[in-house]
């Protein structure tokens, strides 16, 4: 049985990139006898989530004439499910509290001759790992602001060598080291992205992920999680991204045209799928 979800975060309105991925998702469940698709709300981040946008989503996929199971899967309500993970990898010895500031590191990093690179850019230094146990044992008994971080090295030498399943492409190998030494966890932030999309894709089901490209590298962290949590590793499907005029891809954060003000203007659902890709 093929399950897919759209999984999106509550902190603007939906725009024509959304509605790609949740078009592409729902084909991929329904195309096939049995299939499910899932809507899940990834808002851990409570900060920066709005009710008002989630209800938007709501709305806006109903209007894109797409249906999903229920009930919904909101991340704010399931913090113990990452707590256990937390736990199991903190067991495992692939864990460790960073103290740095994003300003430490930002200098840190300046301040080497070669800061190792990421897919994103200049990877954590790693700063933190290496801190003798007792002045570790010291700042966290004082209570000290810190991130968890994954000790990407042990946990490769843990996991031993690892690859997915990519879907059109085939088997993708497993650089555990790419991404580098990422944060799981913060005080303010019950999980990160990494081990909260892992967690919920098992604990959900999924069997196969679609999402966009710009996710591609992210992939090389959740399957290392999957094999440290020992959990099933679902196929991926990295769809291309829609972009602008310049050829940037479409962000809530650049102004990305919404899904609401295109229906505002008089756009219509079968217009706008068809813009998405997925002509009727």
């Amino acid at each position: 049985m093929v399950v897919t979800r759209f999984a999106p975060s509550p902190t603007g309105y939906l725009h024509l990139g959304h509605a790609a991925s949740a078009l592409a998702g729902w084909h991929a469940a329904r195309g096939v006898a049995g299939g499910r698709f899932l809507l899940r709300i990834e808002d851990i981040d409570a900060g920066r989530c709005r009710p008002v946008f989630e209800q938007a989503i709501h709305e806006d996929l109903d209007w894109l004439g797409l249906d999903w199971e229920k009930p919904v899967r909101r991340q704010s309500e399931h913090r113990a499910d990452y707590d256990a993970a937390l736990a199991r990898l903190a067991a495992l010895g692939v864990l460790y509290p960073c103290f740095c500031t994003r300003a430490a590191i930002a200098a840190e990093i300046a301040a080497a001759a070669a800061a190792p690179q990421g897919p994103a850019g200049p990877l954590y230094p790693g700063t933190c790992r290496g801190l003798d146990p007792a002045q570790r044992g010291t700042r966290l008994a004082a209570n000290e602001p810190h991130a968890l971080r994954l000790d990407a090295a042990r946990a490769s030498a843990l996991a031993g060598p690892l690859g997915w399943r990519e879907q059109e492409v085939g088997e993708v190998a497993v650089d555990p080291q790419l991404n580098g030494d990422v944060v799981l966890a913060r005080k303010d932030i019950a999980a990160s992205y990494h081990l909260a999309v892992t967690v919920d894709d098992a604990l959900q089901g999924v069997t196969l992920v679609v999402r966009g490209a710009d996710l591609f590298a992210a992939t090389h962290v959740h399957r290392l999680l999957q094999a440290l949590l020992q959990l099933p590793a679902p196929r991926y499907h990295h769809h291309r991204l829609l972009t602008d005029a310049a050829g940037q891809r479409l962000a809530k954060r650049d102004g990305a045209l919404a899904l609401r003000q295109l229906r505002a203007a008089g756009t219509s659902p079968a217009e706008v799928r068809a813009l998405a890709g997925f002509p009727d």
